[in-house]
């Protein structure tokens, strides 16, 4: 017992040093490294961290230790997560306070471990041991570990329940490589019954045969032997037949949730991504779909195997010796308290462990994903000794972790090894009175071993159900929300009828998010068809929201937009966007693909002529054949390849692909040098002939050709006129450029 504890408690608290060290050094080296221009990723920069850890972490510590830094970095590379660092600090010391508790209880009171689980853990020690430490078998199904929300007490929501319906609608047209699965999954469970009984038949055999000096041994053990080979084989297969056909239909099954969670995830409304981080939704596709599938996998497979074999053990148990089945059924209300008692402070500890462990990843994550500001900062040493102190603090935890678990599994091997003697002892008596015999005895102590083994399996399952009910419960929670704004249904005006005429009429509107902030108060502005409109004014006036609500990304608390004289709200969405209205953004989005496709994605049936076309008028041709693939070349993540003024100039060709009638400029050469923005700005006056356009910009240089200019402010149209008729009125307008003047830039807001 002394042994076993000093080896867990080494293998358990010297590893997360090594690792601590580790860490802090690799975040120090990728802080001081990574270059700000044309750097990978911040996915990549995560990736690499999370590859190395892995194959360190791999190399002999106890699976615990593995999952306390690759499940929550893994969760966390693909989530911007923008916590503040005070919450960091006051809830890692919660954290260490709360697990030196739980520490100091497993290591000060052993006795009282040993006094509550005696000859319970003897059939649950490793069993416990399993559920409570993450062992291994459950690792390599894919779990990850608890699936507690990152942000912590950011955001509460209340628990969901699974809907089985819907669960029933994903598994339907797999039902019969499931019947098949649980078929075999049985058939194999029924003959690991037999495996101990035929086993003490070969006992039995080798016995007579030592007490009789037979000569003909391979004669008699020959018979019993093959048959007990042959169950093994047949076991094998079925076992292989089930595992694979449990596999099959888990991923189909998952590989469906997430194709139906994303596709209603991509149809809801702008405001539900105002409220929900993006990294939260690639979790809920990933990680969440990812429990459920493995937990569902398991139980069927473990669930049904453990429950036949702990009956029919139980069942053979009694029959071999009803003596020895009645003290251990007086043993299994112990079980279970001692499981429970032992194994709810280990888990508090690990999640208390797992939890400070997140909190340094977020660290990371922020201060790679913000690698430029902190180099303008020169904050490398800085963020070094922030991840430092939150990478120690979990260090200390898992120490206290190694701790706990040292002297349980002493405790555990302790018990254990004293109910296999006492079932020994005990069985001994029973043979001197023959009232049991050797293969007796041996197909006892095998079936017993297979109900320890089998219970194991149970307490894990319990834990991996609750586990897989939840992330069930989270992907369907996001699968039935049903977008306010539909995206197919309601008119369509034909394109010969189309004008183009836009009017907010008497709008007011505030965002989701800030629903006591109004935002535009009694707005009213009318685009008149193949004219160019421009809106200014200062920062924060509603600007980008006027193409918000013309885009109909949010639909109006009062008021209308009004396309030709009908209501948007009246009007099919998804036609209204992908025909009518083209946009063009401030910093415009490429997708990791070639050019060409990047272009297309304005028109997806388009032809390569189309597409050459439309770069020709945004400008784009040019520079697009001076690269060595051409239309070919891959624009990277987000467009990191090419150019801002580039970019912009795809954009406007993805833009007018589709031929719209209405075109959206929001800021779109704000961002960009002189020569850039006269490249853009000719093509931009090239296409918005013949269109009703509405600008929103900053500078003078792309509104004082427009037709009319709108001066906004707090919500509301304050001046309208031509550039000349604003500036000779002396208002709002002349003031904005008389500040540009001052300032000696282009800039009116």
């Amino acid at each position: 017992m002394l042994s076993a504890w000093v080896l867990g408690r080494q293998s358990c608290a010297f590893r997360p040093r090594i690792c601590r060290v580790w860490r802090v050094q690799t975040f120090g080296r990728l802080s001081q490294t990574v270059k700000p221009p044309n750097t990978p990723s911040q996915q990549q920069l995560s990736n690499s961290l999370l590859q190395s850890a892995r194959r360190f972490s791999s190399a002999g510590s106890h699976p615990t230790q593995k999952l306390t830094f690759l499940q929550y970095l893994r969760k966390t590379v693909s989530q911007r997560c923008n916590i503040t660092r005070a919450a960091f600090s006051n809830t890692s010391q919660k954290s260490c306070k709360r697990g030196f508790h739980i520490a100091v209880l497993l290591a000060c009171h052993p006795t009282r471990i040993v006094a509550g689980s005696v000859l319970c853990c003897g059939l649950a020690g490793v069993g416990v041991r399993k559920a409570h430490c993450e062992e291994e078998e459950t690792l390599s199904e894919g779990l990850l570990g608890d699936q507690e929300d990152l942000l912590g007490d950011q955001e509460v929501r209340e628990e969901q329940e699974l809907d089985w319906s819907l669960i029933w609608e994903f598994l339907q047209p797999e039902i019969w490589q499931l019947l098949a699965a649980i078929v075999l999954a049985l058939g194999s469970a029924l003959l690991n019954i037999q495996i101990p009984l035929m086993l003490g038949n070969v006992v039995n055999v080798v016995s007579e045969c030592m007490a009789d000096q037979q000569q003909n041994y391979l004669q008699m053990i020959i018979p019993p032997a093959s048959r007990l080979l042959a169950v093994y084989a047949l076991q094998g297969v079925l076992s292989f037949g089930y595992i694979w056909l449990l596999a099959a239909v888990g991923e189909r099954m998952a590989a469906r949730m997430r194709i139906a969670l994303f596709e209603n995830l991509v149809q809801q409304d702008m405001a539900f991504f105002d409220s929900h981080m993006t990294g939260q939704l690639v979790d809920r596709l990933t990680s969440d779909v990812q429990d459920f599938k493995s937990s569902f996998k398991l139980c069927i497979s473990q669930g049904l195997r453990s429950v036949t074999q702990v009956t029919g053990c139980f069942v053979s148990l009694y029959l071999i010796s009803p003596k020895l089945t009645g003290l251990l059924v007086l043993v299994m209300p112990t079980v279970v308290a001692g499981g429970a008692m032992i194994g709810s402070g280990l888990r508090a500890l690990s999640r208390a462990a797992q939890e400070q462990v997140a909190k340094g990843t977020a660290v990371a994550n922020e201060a790679l994903g913000n690698i430029r500001t902190v180099r303008a900062f020169a904050m490398e040493e800085k963020e070094s000794r922030l991840y430092a102190d939150e990478v120690n603090k979990a260090g200390r935890l898992n120490e206290l972790l190694g701790l706990g678990i040292g002297v349980f599994q002493g405790a555990a091997n302790f018990v254990l090894n004293g109910v296999v003697l006492g079932v020994l002892f005990s069985g001994g008596l029973l043979l001197s009175t023959n009232d049991m015999s050797a293969g007796d005895l041996m197909s006892f102590l095998a079936a017993a071993q297979m109900i320890q083994r089998s219970l194991a399996s149970v307490s894990v399952l319990f834990g991996q159900a609750v586990r897989g009910v939840s992330a069930g419960a989270r992907v369907l929670e996001y699968m039935q929300l049903e977008p306010t704004i539909p995206r197919t249904g309601g008119r369509k005006i034909p394109f010969h009828s189309l004008f183009g005429t836009v009017e907010f009429k008497d709008v007011s509107f505030s965002y989701p998010t800030r629903p006591d902030q109004l935002v535009l108060d009694n707005f009213n502005l009318k685009l008149p068809p193949c004219k160019v409109v421009a809106l200014c004014g200062t920062s924060g006036a509603g600007k980008s929201t006027v193409a918000a609500l013309l885009e109909r990304f949010y639909d109006v608390e009062g008021g209308s937009v009004r396309l030709d004289g009908h209501d948007i709200r009246d009007m099919d969405a998804t036609w209204l966007r992908g025909r009518v209205i083209g946009f063009i953004h401030q910093e415009p989005v490429l997708f990791a693909t070639s050019i060409m496709e990047n272009i297309r994605y304005g028109k997806p049936a388009a032809t390569d002529r189309e597409v050459y076309e439309a770069a020709k008028l945004a400008n784009a041709d040019g520079f697009i054949r001076d690269f060595p693939d051409g239309y070919s070349t891959v624009v990277g993540e987000r467009g990191v390849t090419v150019s801002g003024g580039q970019k912009q100039r795809i954009a406007i060709a993805r833009a007018l692909l589709k031929n719209p009638s209405v075109l959206v400029l929001d800021e779109a050469t704000s961002a960009l040098d002189a020569d850039s923005e006269r490249l853009v700005q000719e093509a931009l006056e090239r296409v918005m002939k013949g269109r009703t356009v509405l600008i929103i910009a900053h500078r003078l240089s792309t509104i004082e050709n427009a037709d009319v200019i709108v001066v906004m402010s707090k919500g509301r149209v304050v001046e309208q006129g031509t550039h000349a008729e604003l500036k000779k009125r002396g208002g709002m307008y002349a003031d904005l450029i008389r500040r540009q003047t001052e300032n000696g830039n282009r800039n009116v807001g």
